[in-house]
């Protein structure tokens, strides 16, 4: 058995959605996870990818790579990232109504780069893409795409910002709130 195949099996076979395999020339093999989409939960488990089960997949693969005889010099097991790539038209599919960044194999109209939402169509995909003209539309197969991976949202803001609790306000209540109205963030 090839060491692609066996990655494959045995990361699919521990519930996990293998995302992408690289292998370098100086033998370092790196297996991107993910969490299969609508996977039953383990309790306490998250819904993110987390050293635990990358630690659980790298044990595994270490016990089935070396029975296979699929030499390597290390081995990385890891999440795909906030900017995860979209391999497969099944993980279009999955991310449908996301942002992506796409970059096809052919010009169209002098570009090769756009930014939108994903969305089916029919045996094709579409690219919806907003700006201050408005909306444009990219159809497009999957054979046609290069690259494609999502925008990275990432809201450094966190629960700081967030609304205070409506209560009652008395004098020193509403103080607190001018003095936290007036930071500047």
């Amino acid at each position: 058995m090839n060491w692609q195949l066996a990655v494959e099996k045995t990361v699919t076979g521990l519930g996990y959605d293998l995302v992408d395999t690289e292998r370098t020339p100086k033998g370092l093999l790196r297996v991107y996870i993910d969490k299969l989409p609508g996977a039953a939960p383990i309790a306490g488990a998250s819904e993110f990818i987390t050293v635990d089960d990358c630690e659980r997949v790298t044990r595994q693969l270490q016990h089935v790579l070396e029975v296979e005889g699929c030499a390597y010099e290390r081995l990385e097991v890891s999440s795909p990232g906030l900017d995860r790539p979209l391999r497969k038209p099944a993980d279009f599919l999955r991310f449908k109504g996301e942002r992506v960044d796409l970059a096809l194999k052919v010009a169209f109209k002098g570009r090769k780069h756009y930014q939108g939402v994903i969305e089916p169509l029919g045996e094709g995909w579409r690219l919806v893409m907003s700006d201050s003209a408005g909306d444009q539309a990219l159809d497009f197969m999957f054979d046609e795409v290069r690259e494609a991976r999502l925008v990275p949202v990432v809201d450094f803001k966190g629960r700081r910002f967030a609304a205070r609790p409506v209560g009652p306000v008395g004098a020193v209540e509403s103080a607190h709130v001018e003095e936290v109205g007036d930071r500047k963030p």
